[in-house]
């Protein structure tokens, strides 16, 4: 007969081999979650500051919050990010590819390439790509109220605006492999709204240099439904939570479900928080990081 002891010497079960062989996710915080286009800017200095002290492994980087991309700015950031043990996964841009007018969207592939020349300089591994939508809803505000449902432009189809995106990407696809950054097609208000107009560009592109940035927040119905669907294609996850109530709009959400949906679907990458609040930038923060770090574990 075995002693008690020896059960420990038994072998391990799967779920706990494949926690011990580091499988852990790591959390990174966005510096959007302390600006949400409001002046004053928050300086994302002090975002790296604030996401050592309170255990982040990670900063994604706003391009839109950025001083400006000046070689002094861009080193002293992965300078301060090195000093504090921080890696800058992800650079987060806007463009828009969805125009019927060829030159505007050379317009967002040129900006998507220098894009992604940038996050090379910043050492970031990717870059959250937009599909961009039709405008036919002028506010954003108003776009918000909708949730993402917006008319064609007179004359033309979804199908156009799909064309154009793929097309679009691929031409960025090039820079992307040679600098070896990642674009991660988000579904994000717009186009890629709609899960199945996500899936079907990430698939059309059909290069590894087009993962999907799965956003916890952004579906115009059951989140957990959209979540499912998406787990199994993310290469990076951005995590929304909304203290003091959303700036747009709230969602309570279960993030020890969202973290087994994640696990099941075999997701390894990182979950980057984008706090939606109105509350203060930093409690709110803290918050978030608590939330997350116990329903992905340490």
């Amino acid at each position: 007969m075995l002693a008690t002891g020896a059960l420990a010497l038994a072998p391990a079960a799967p779920a706990a081999a494949a926690a011990a062989t580091g499988s852990r996710i790591r959390l990174a915080v966005s510096t959007y979650s302390y600006w949400h286009f409001k002046p004053p800017k928050y300086p994302i200095e002090s975002v790296i500051d604030h996401a050592a002290k309170i255990g982040f492994e990670g900063v994604e980087i706003l391009h839109r919050q950025m001083e400006n991309e000046t070689p002094a700015y861009v080193n002293k950031l992965k300078r301060l990010a090195f000093e504090r043990g921080l890696s800058f996964p992800m650079l987060s841009i806007h463009q828009d590819f969805v125009s019927p007018k060829a030159e505007e969207r050379q317009a967002a592939i040129k900006h998507t390439t220098g894009c992604l020349e940038l996050a090379a300089r910043l050492g970031c591994g990717a870059i959250r790509l937009n599909s961009g939508r039709w405008k036919t809803i002028k506010s954003f505000d108003e776009l918000m109220k909708v949730k993402g449902d917006e008319p064609p432009l007179p004359g033309y189809t979804e199908a156009d605006a799909l064309g154009w995106c793929v097309s679009s990407i691929q031409e960025c696809l090039p820079v992307a492999e040679r600098l070896g950054v990642l674009m991660a097609l988000e579904n994000h208000w717009g186009l890629t709204t709609k899960i199945d107009n996500l899936l079907k560009i990430h698939k059309e592109v059909n290069s590894p240099w087009l993962g999907i940035n799965m956003d916890t927040g952004n579906y115009p119905g059951d989140p957990y439904a959209g979540i499912e669907r998406l787990a199994p294609h993310a290469t990076i996850v951005q995590a929304k939570t909304y203290y003091g109530g959303g700036v747009w709009y709230t969602l309570d959400l279960d993030y020890k479900r969202i973290a087994g949906i994640l696990r099941k679907a075999g997701y390894r990458g990182w979950v980057s928080l984008e706090m939606e609040g109105n509350e203060a930038a930093e409690p709110a923060v803290e918050k978030s990081y608590r939330v997350l770090r116990e329903a992905f574990g340490q």
